[in-house]
């Protein structure tokens, strides 16, 4: 994989993200994968540097506790707040079982679980879209998930 930009270059470009190494290189999945190794690797300058100037991400898609308008956080002030909050909350880990790629655009299906300083698994399953420009910029994150359907696993339960 050449990188999509932001992390050609990068020790991001080389690392392994579980499930996506069995599926071919695509200009949106590469975008994908470098994007969750970016979370996983907890480098917000990495993660905000693969979005174009005026992308969207819902996350997940609607009104939720992270954007009660249901507006998604769009422009680059208003994604690096929404890393600032919610992806640095803990430590995010992505477990990809399917990947699907089409046009400008690829869906991922899989979990993340975030692990929140008390020790506390967040796990949500779900969909993941991202829509990339031509310059393999994502312009679009949207994620599919419930949040009446997330797990919380407390720490003492391993």
């Amino acid at each position: 994989m050449t990188g999509p930009p932001g992390v050609t270059g990068t020790a991001l470009e080389s690392a392994a993200m579980e499930g996506m190494d069995a599926f071919e290189p695509h200009p949106a999945r590469d975008a994908a994968r470098a994007s969750m190794l970016a979370v996983e690797a907890g480098d917000r300058a990495a993660w905000l540097g693969l979005f174009a100037p005026d992308a969207c991400v819902e996350d997940p898609i609607g009104p939720s506790m992270f954007d009660p308008e249901g507006a998604g956080h769009r422009g680059a002030d208003a994604i690096a707040a929404f890393y600032d909050a919610v992806i640095a909350s803990g430590r995010v880990e992505f477990a990809i079982r399917e990947s699907y790629a089409g046009g400008d655009e690829c869906a991922n299906v899989g979990t993340i679980t975030t692990t929140l300083p008390d020790g506390t698994r967040a796990i949500v399953d779900g969909v993941y879209t991202y829509r990339v420009d031509a310059a393999g910029r994502i312009v679009a994150l949207r994620a599919y998930w419930e949040p009446d359907r997330m797990t919380l696993v407390p720490p003492s339960a391993g």
